[in-house]
């Protein structure tokens, strides 16, 4: 019995009424609004036509049920105000036959809507689940390193972006990527999974890390199409004091020595992103880096340097760094990443991915710590 009457209740006035005012108020606002004209005017006919603005407005933002509720509201209030207006009674009907029917096509607009978005939240929610999947979490500290990611996804559609980041320890020490998928949604997913499996095995298997970007331009030239290709910066740790970095048609790392010097690592002999080999023929080269106790790198993708400000400004990186390194990386990329955010207005337009690797400063007492810029020490070919 208290379960029937509950049932009942929900198609009752008070039922309808709360419908109504839990909605978007616009369309309410826009039925009240004709009905205090009419009674204010006295015009009758004249602005009673006006009501089916409402149920029309209310399928941009309501379900059916919200829709119904307005263009029933609507005609309540349109027949009782007819009457008071001595509206012909062919005339009011016409009306409120109009109004009705704007009502059931509004209603079935909504239903559509509703059922697009869905669908297109069902998409986007497997999409943003694998790419969640492929981009695991990276622990504080890795080998000798500390360790902080960033990873901001963009607004709307573009949210399912490409952008991807890994870091392995490996018996030849650390290994770490950042790549841009070139393009957005599932494409852009798959090929950054590719890259991602690729990588992983590859960097546990073989000793040069010339031959790990090598195994991933195979399996992409494979994969890909002649359109797609993937910007990356492949680095590794061989042993104490050094970093080797591969770049591969991506933006330049930034290397940040101990006194907080900024210096972006452009490469000696600029090379085309993966999958573009062979229509260039250039191959990438390895480079050697000084990275002691204290040096940090920051690898990002372009959503960052991109990013512009209402003045149409591109994002300071090198200068942002600068200002807001530390010895703790996560804390930097705090800071980073919200000052990214205040210089967009608080909405990303483009994924934007930040890792920054540090290595901490040996505590040895009484032995002061040496402090390493950031020049190049080597170049060599692949």
């Amino acid at each position: 019995m208290n379960q029937a009457r509950h049932r009942g209740g929900d198609h009752g006035p008070t039922h309808l009424f709360r419908h109504v005012v839990a909605g978007p108020a616009l369309p309410v606002l826009i039925v009240l609004g004709v009905i205090l004209v009419d009674l204010v005017g006295g015009a009758g006919m004249t602005w009673l036509p006006l009501l089916a603005a409402g149920p029309a407005l209310a399928a941009t933002t309501n379900g059916p049920r919200g829709v119904l509720c307005v263009g029933l509201l609507a005609g309540a209030l349109g027949g009782l105000l007819g009457i008071r207006d001595g509206v012909p009674a062919r005339e009011l009907t016409a009306v409120l036959s109009a109004l009705g029917a704007v009502t059931l096509a509004s209603g079935l607009a909504s239903a559509l809507r509703g059922r697009r978005e869905r669908v297109l939240a069902a998409v986007r929610s497997v999409a943003e689940a694998a790419q969640h999947a492929l981009l695991l979490p990276v622990p504080e500290t890795v080998g000798p390193f500390q360790v902080a990611v960033r990873y901001s996804a963009a607004a709307a559609e573009a949210r399912i972006g490409g952008d991807l980041y890994a870091l392995v320890s490996t018996p030849y020490g650390v290994r770490l990527l950042v790549g841009d998928v070139r393009g957005k949604g599932l494409p852009a997913v798959g090929t950054a999974a590719l890259v991602l499996g690729v990588f992983r095995e590859a960097a546990h298997d073989e000793p040069d890390l010339l031959t790990v970007v090598d195994r991933i331009e195979r399996s992409l030239a494979r994969n890909l199409g002649h359109d797609d290709f993937v910007t990356a910066v492949v680095a590794g740790h061989p042993r104490d004091g050094e970093l080797e970095v591969v770049n591969c048609g991506h933006a330049p790392p930034l290397l940040v020595g101990a006194g907080g010097a900024v210096t972006p690592v452009e490469p000696t002999h600029p090379a085309p992103p993966l999958g573009l080999r062979a229509l260039t023929g250039e191959t990438p080269t390895l480079q050697v880096l000084p990275f002691a106790d204290g040096d940090q790198l920051l690898l990002y993708t372009d959503g960052v340097t991109e990013a512009r400000d209402h003045g149409r400004e591109f994002y300071p990186l090198v200068e942002g760094l600068a200002r807001h390194v530390t010895d703790e990386p996560a804390r930097t990329l705090d800071a980073l990443h919200d000052e990214l955010l205040s210089h967009v207005g608080g909405r990303l337009h483009d994924d934007a991915a930040l890792l920054l690797l540090r290595k901490p400063a040996a505590v040895v007492p009484g032995v002061p710590q040496p402090v390493c810029g950031g020049a190049l020490l080597e170049d060599r070919t692949g």
